[in-house]
């Protein structure tokens, strides 16, 4: 059946559906980079207070900034902007459609659609998925003004190229209008999400406007988020399990049976009742965060690295590997856990059982390849500052700079059997020269300043890092796991 309004009625009895009016729904929410992870998650919670009968005036605008977006506004558009969630539970599939979006604006150069909807003040909340290398860092972690992408828009705040540009001329427009400012939510995997978005918005405003920084700084608020549900990419299988379930959606989302949002509860223009459907408000969000993302985040990237070396095609398959998941268990318990705190009751280590059950679950086809994307944002965000604190502390670093090995060898594009690993990263050019030049010359892969910073200076680490490296090109990667596991 071909998914649309008109065919909801005629879905299989056992696939859930609105019981909500989408008719009668009123947009409150533009969400930028509109993906499988936002309708998993935030979308799902919004339809989960509709099927209530709350949140009515709260429906999804999507949007999107870049010209591949307008293949995913195109698929929405066709089956009325309706998704088909499936959960891959190990028990059983199950999926239900979900509604909240009601539009999807046109991918415009200028961004003008998308500014004019902002502007508009029944928009209270602007929500963000756009990578976590997307919010134009520089290695200091502070706003890279000389991006190109930046300094047009600089230069250009009438007709800005970048999401933020976009927002910043909203805000813009509901100033001068007399209106209030939207919530800006940044729902990407960034501790201090909400804090590193507030740096990019107001900073690319003081190049061509200081005093609506100053506003914007003043009366917008940017609350921080904890997210969290593993979600893998849509091909062909998803669309055929899809299919098996009833349903011709031609960009279904598959998702596993773990959701949870941390949220600050700091909206200057309203928000839905998110707690009512198991969404935590809270003061202060950083120690889910920290968790989370030294856990979890840091954990796929140790899984990942070692899997696409050694040909493990998904996470899962990646737990079942005796040695990778010995290493992922070695590394958490003495690289990470002891530099986490517990988050209400739940200890570190009772957490890192949960996720090592969800990175099992077989039935959610989780790509190793997925996983390693974009390591140079990834290992920065997730694995460098435990590897910092661990260094401060004086405390065992063998297993995070093993992991560092493991990134440089992967990223010399070849598996241990001789196959090809395709570029992966935005910056895969510059990783793959470094990664060749450390073969013979180790330090050349931590002389990346945009990604390791001052650690490259660090004696111990350096130490650490070229020994393993050594190792995995003296004796391959399974051996060199084999000696850390036995040390």
């Amino acid at each position: 059946m071909k998914l649309s309004t008109g065919t909801l009625s005629q879905l299989p009895d056992n696939i859930g559906r609105p019981a909500y009016d989408r008719a009668g729904l009123t947009p409150g929410i533009v969400h930028i980079g509109l993906g499988n992870f936002h309708r998993a998650h935030q979308a799902w919670y919004l339809h989960r207070l509709m099927q209530k009968g709350l949140a009515q005036d709260w429906a999804i605008i999507g949007a999107g900034v870049r010209p591949s977006d307008a293949v995913m506004r195109d698929h929405l558009q066709a089956q009325d902007y309706l998704t088909t969630l499936i959960e891959l539970d190990p028990a059983g599939v199950s999926a239900e459609v979900i509604g909240p979006m009601i539009d999807f604006l046109p991918i415009e150069a200028d961004n003008a659609a998308l500014i004019l909807r902002m502007s508009d003040p029944a928009i209270r909340i602007v929500s963000l998925t756009v990578t976590e290398g997307g919010y134009y860092r520089n290695a200091s972690g502070d706003l890279d003004t000389a991006h190109p992408e930046i300094a047009y828009d600089g230069a250009h705040p009438d007709q800005p190229r970048t999401a933020f540009g976009a927002m910043i001329a909203a805000l813009r427009a509901r100033r001068d209008a007399g209106h209030g400012p939207f919530t800006a939510m940044c729902c990407d995997n960034l501790q201090g999400n909400g804090a590193i978005l507030r740096q990019t918005v107001v900073g690319l405003a003081k190049l061509g406007d200081p005093d609506l920084a100053e506003w914007i700084n003043r009366n917008v608020t940017f609350p921080n988020a904890m997210v969290d549900c593993i979600v893998p990419a849509t091909g062909q299988a998803e669309r055929d399990i899809a299919q098996s379930l009833g349903i011709d959606d031609a960009v279904p989302v598959t998702h596993e049976n773990f959701r949870q949002w941390v949220i600050e509860d700091s909206f200057c223009a309203g928000r839905p009742m998110w707690e009512d459907v198991g969404a935590t408000l809270t003061t202060d969000v950083h120690p889910f965060e920290s968790m989370k993302i030294r856990i979890l985040n840091a954990g796929h990237q140790v899984l990942a690295n070692a899997g696409e070396i050694l040909g493990c095609a998904t996470i899962a398959d990646c737990m079942i590997d005796p040695d990778i998941s010995a290493f992922f268990r070695k590394v958490q318990t003495t690289g990470i856990l002891p530099h986490v705190d517990a988050v209400e009751g739940m200890p570190p280590d009772q957490y890192l059982t949960l996720i090592e059950q969800r990175f099992s679950n077989a039935r959610i086809h989780d790509t190793t390849r997925r996983v390693a994307f974009d390591g140079s944002s990834r290992h920065p965000g997730f694995v460098l500052p435990t590897l910092r604190d661990a260094l401060k502390a004086g405390a065992d670093i063998e297993g995070l700079s093993l992991t560092e090995a493991l990134w440089a060898r992967m990223c010399t594009g070849l598996r241990e059997d001789g196959s090809t690993i395709a570029p992966n990263d935005p910056q895969w050019p510059a990783l793959l020269d470094a990664a060749t030049a450390a073969q013979t010359h180790p330090a050349a892969w931590l002389d990346q300043p945009a990604i390791y910073g001052g650690l490259n200076g660090d004696e111990r680490f350096r130490e650490a890092f070229t020994s393993w490296l050594d190792r995995i090109w003296t004796d391959g990667a399974r051996a060199t796991l084999k000696t850390y596991l036995a040390g």
